[in-house]
């Protein structure tokens, strides 16, 4: 039995996952449990032991671990930079030697938090440049096996922050490479931090608030990406100062991932003063955001049409960070000759380890059996005893559902009626997106909805939009462009016709983040939607994740508790529903 345990540690988004002969057994990133706290970067401890026990394995029937970090990767380039930098890069140099010193004590590590005598392991340590386990995150999980093209893009990994590659068989042939101090991850991130969303991961925001914009900063934009012929991409020098150290990781007081600015005084000079956190948006935050997402869009665009070239196919594997931007996602369908994608759910940081899995198993043990990964739901799952339990103890009156007929029945019945309605549902989801088993979920026609959501239960705001969840063969439907987005990555015109029917899922442009649910990998979620259109005659619900404020809930208890908090109506924990119009208390 070959055992592959994979993980991503040591920066945000750690994870991990459980691969058995091939076979994926588990993934989840380790925010959603422990601290609980959001894109933690702390050692993926409470995933493996959790992957280990539930799988009824243990650290010694490990035959392999894949991390998703090769220190020695691109290293002429990294020499390069400190040679033309000496004193700006001192500080990324000694955080390069310091993320070495905890790559090499793996065994020593994954032994003490597991409770394992490290003598009595014999696994084999692997490890995996970034933006290639980013890349056999999307290829190697693939349906694919034809001549297929594979790109990366995040901030930055191993010192690089772009990958191109060709995929065929088994093998990834990596075409090429864009180093630091060009990326298009880190450029998104300093205009994410100059308009004021300075945490970790708020880049989502800006895409969100650039419909509210007009493209005012073109030129400036042009300057800041450039883009031409020769080359995938450059930045603009002088505007941009996140290569000069610091450490990769590294959290403030409240367990926060702690980023430094991005951006130089430069910068302020042609844009101005940045906003302050919580200071109001204004109309030029507005349009730094659409001018921000255009000139990403076409750097996308640029690349990947370049890409076409080098791999003349249909066919298109994604993954980093960048690749979770769905404007720009759905753009590159349109407007490039790819046509058939196939994007990793945990696109960012946390896929990486599954990645890494893969090149173990395809690359170092050159097995060519391969793993399609068709839906996304790989982690935790909790009995119906404890599910039971929490309803017995919650205080509300609750109804017992037969089976799935009558469960889904029940929540289409409240959704449509107005209700907001939790829903826990099985194995939590992989990656960032909630797909219909740690949900919230409501009406999309009810035109106040949006608003309600927004400020009573997800308490955040009041621009972001919500996600349409919409049963698969509905799509043409509802939406101008066609596209099988199992894992909410496309943004994508709602017909006009449509628009004011579904007020509550329609963004101000008139976009949609689309979800497409199928029978096969979810059949209770479709079953839901299904029950919905028959009561409403719309084959879709408003659908976003189960939290507030902090990661997706993941045990019973806390899904309970948020639901209890918020001014959410009911909550169907597994088979047993609560409303809180009734109570005991």
């Amino acid at each position: 039995m070959t055992v592959i345990l994979g993980f991503n540690a040591f920066h945000a988004d750690s994870a991990a996952c459980l691969v058995v002969d091939g076979v994926l057994i588990g993934a989840v990133s380790e925010e959603r449990l422990g601290a609980r706290v959001k894109h933690s970067s702390a050692f993926p401890e409470n995933a493996i032991r959790r992957l280990l026990g539930d799988a009824g394995l243990t650290l010694k029937d490990v035959t392999h671990v894949a991390v998703a970090r090769d220190p020695k990767a691109n290293y002429l380039a990294k020499m390069t930079y400190v040679a033309q930098r000496p004193l700006k890069a001192a500080g990324a140099v000694l955080e390069h030697f310091r993320r070495n010193r905890k790559s090499q004590s793996t065994l020593q590590l994954l032994a003490e938090v597991c409770g394992e005598d490290p003598a009595s392991l014999k696994f084999e340590v692997i490890g995996v440049e970034h933006h290639l386990a980013h890349i056999a995150s999307a290829y190697y999980l693939s349906p694919f096996e034809g001549v297929t093209a594979a790109l990366s893009y995040d901030g930055s990994g191993d010192f690089a922050s772009m990958m191109v590659a060709r995929c065929e068989g088994n093998q990834i042939e990596i075409l090429d490479r864009v180093t630091l101090p060009d990326s298009l991850g880190f450029f998104y991130t300093a205009m994410c931090q100059f308009i004021g969303f300075d945490h970790f991961g708020e880049e989502y925001k800006v895409m969100g608030l650039a419909p509210y914009g007009e493209d005012r900063y073109r030129e400036v934009m042009s300057q800041l990406v450039l883009l031409d012929d020769d080359d995938w991409f450059r930045l603009g020098a002088g505007y941009f100062g996140m290569h000069d150290g610091g450490e990769s990781g590294a959290s403030d007081n409240a367990g926060q991932v702690a980023m430094g600015r991005f951006y130089t005084d430069r910068l302020i000079s042609v844009l101005g003063n940045p906003r302050p956190r919580n200071a109001p948006l204004t109309q030029r935050e507005m349009d730094i955001a659409r001018s921000t997402q255009v000139r990403f869009e076409e750097a996308a665009l640029h690349c990947l049409n370049r890409l076409h070239k080098l791999v003349p196919t249909g066919q298109l594997v994604m993954a980093g960070g960048c690749a979770l931007n769905g404007v720009a996602n759905a753009r590159i369908l349109r407007e490039t000759p790819f046509t058939t994608p196939y994007l990793q759910a945990a696109a960012s940081d946390d896929g990486t380890c599954l990645g890494a899995a893969y090149v173990v198993w395809h690359q170092v043990l050159g097995r060519k059996e391969r793993f399609h990964m068709k839906h996304a739901f790989w982690g935790p799952a909790y009995p119906d005893e404890r599910m039971r339990a929490v309803a017995e103890a919650s205080g509300y009156l609750f109804k017992v559902c037969a089976d799935d007929s009558e469960l889904a029945e029940v929540a289409a019945r409240l959704i449509a009626d107005g209700l907001v309605l939790g829903w826990y549902q099985g194995r939590s989801e992989w990656g960032p997106r909630a797909l219909g088993n740690r949900s919230i979920l409501a009406n999309p026609a009810i035109a106040t909805m949006k608003e309600t959501i927004n400020a009573k239960i997800k308490r955040r705001e009041s621009f972001r939009p919500f996600a349409p969840s919409v049963l698969k063969e509905d799509v043409g439907t509802y939406f101008e462009q066609t596209v099988d987005s199992p894992f909410m990555m496309h943004v994508v015109k709602i017909r006009t016709e449509w628009r004011e029917r579904l007020p509550a899922v329609t963004h101000v442009d008139g976009t949609g983040r689309l979800q497409t649910v199928d029978p096969e990998s979810n059949p209770l979620y479709y079953q839901l939607i299904s029950a919905f259109k028959k009561k409403s005659g719309i084959g879709m619900v408003l659908n976003t994740s189960f939290n507030e404020n902090e990661p997706v809930v993941d045990t019973p208890e806390q899904a309970f508790d948020c639901f209890k908090r918020t001014d959410m109506d009911a909550l169907c924990l597994g088979r047993y529903v609560m409303l809180k119009a009734q109570s005991t208390t």
